[in-house]
């Protein structure tokens, strides 16, 4: 089958509208990742597991909102207290009990949120947690991981793509303060740190890579980089913006034993809107209070306009309260995710390796010799390719939508039906 003559065929006002939108923004996306060949489709309206373009057709969804709704799209109850919400207003630009009431949420939940901060995207959070991991220890250099993804802060922004050698921008500089460690190798990773531990500020770890190719990181691998860390003076820093409250109520590193010094959190913790949060021990969090010292005493660490907004504050609340009551929520979407790993692993056999956790998956059709996936080297060396044909055939022929190229992500809404339907139409392609 032509799948690109096919989509193109059910998709004739969203290629009218997206020429459009090319005309007003840069390759007609607000966001690199959201375009894909011949051009995406253009979406009227949401529900559940749907997404519904403007030429009718309905999708199956498992990229849902970058993997941030885990309650499905627009869930009644998140819509009614929205409403609500905006009758009473929907920006003060001052403190606000909606605030109040998510902190509270989030504090029991995160052992380490003693103080926390928000912010309106990841990137912010991640940006000032490495500003605060430097005003602490006095040092520059922070480490991160190969393919790592932390946002499109300068900070942080190298090694994100294959190969890892080439600067991901120019416009960028100071990237000799960036050093870059190879995931789940932790004699390769000390050997780095250990050269460079005199000016190590801190180091900021995805517990399971996101846009690094959905890899759980070994349980030995993140304790040796946190003692590592605490021995050295640096700051330990756990990014679980994609993670947090993602496999079970709350985050995912005291199921590691770990005792992070910064965690940051978004996606779930909004609800859907936008958000990001920076929380840690308090003593670290304090250095950001300007609150009566010189500039050479603080961290500036601040928030945006949009910072704590009430309508934020308002979705973030409502769905963690959901998850927080209906804990079982966990329990059917981990099984899910369970359940399509195995079978797409069966599915396609030896041709493909399945990597993810809990409600989290990634398809990684093997090439180059490549048998386990332990790191991006690894997932980048795979046919990325036939991946992306992969996905873009579900689009076209199935209305299953991945965006192509990335992680799926099981919600609230999707059914074992769902995920068997999945299935079938993974083993009934021709790539």
């Amino acid at each position: 089958m032509d799948y690109v003559k096919e989509y193109k065929k059910k998709t004739r006002k969203s290629s009218i509208l997206f020429s459009k939108s090319s005309r007003f923004h840069v390759n007609g996306v607000s966001h690199n990742i959201r375009y894909y060949a011949p051009y995406p489709f253009i979406v009227k309206s949401s529900a559940g597991k749907n997404l519904v373009d403007v030429d009718g057709n309905k999708y199956t969804d498992y990229w849902m909102g970058h993997w941030s709704l885990i309650l499905g799209h627009a869930p009644a109850k998140v819509k009614e207290s929205l409403r609500k919400q905006i009758e009473k207003g929907w920006m003060y630009g001052t403190v606000n009990e909606q605030t109040i009431l998510l902190s509270e949420l989030i504090s029991k939940a995160v052992p380490v949120a003693e103080k926390i901060r928000y912010v309106t995207s990841g990137t912010e959070a991640t940006m000032y947690s490495v500003r605060l991991a430097r005003s602490v220890t006095g040092k520059k250099i922070i480490a991160k991981i190969d393919g790592g993804w932390h946002g499109y802060t300068s900070d942080l922004l190298k090694s994100v793509n294959w190969p890892f050698t080439e600067s991901e921008s120019s416009g960028v500089v100071n990237e000799e303060k960036i050093v870059s460690i190879p995931y789940n190798d932790l004699e390769g990773s000390l050997t780095i740190l250990k050269k460079h531990s005199n000016d190590l500020a801190g180091v900021i770890i995805e517990p399971v890579l996101g846009g690094g190719g959905c890899i759980p990181a070994e349980p030995d691998y993140l304790k040796g980089i946190q003692e590592f860390c605490k021995k050295n003076n640096s700051l330990f820093i756990l990014d679980e913006i994609v993670t947090g409250f993602r496999f079970r109520y709350g985050c995912l590193y005291p199921t590691m034993r770990l005792d992070p010094d910064i965690v940051t959190l978004g996606k779930i913790v909004g609800g859907g809107m936008a958000i990001g949060v920076m929380c840690g021990k308090k003593e670290i969090m304090e250095l950001a209070d300007t609150t009566g010292k010189k500039k050479s005493e603080r961290s500036y660490v601040g928030g945006g306009t949009f910072s704590a907004n009430p309508i934020s504050m308002t979705s973030g609340f409502v769905t963690l309260d959901v998850l927080k009551n209906r804990r079982s929520v966990y329990a059917k979407i981990n099984d899910l995710g369970d359940y399509a790993r195995k079978e797409l692993s069966r599915v396609f056999g030896g041709d493909v390796i399945i990597t993810g956790k809990g409600s989290l998956f990634m398809t990684h059709f093997v090439k180059n010799g490549i048998s386990q996936i332990r790191n991006s080297a690894d997932a980048a060396q795979c046919d990325t390719e036939k991946l992306q044909k992969y996905h873009f055939s579900m689009i076209s022929k199935n209305k299953i939508f991945f965006l192509p190229g990335k992680l799926g992500a099981i919600s609230n809404a999707h059914s074992k039906e769902d995920i068997k339907e999945l299935i079938s139409v993974s083993d009934k392609l021709e790539l």
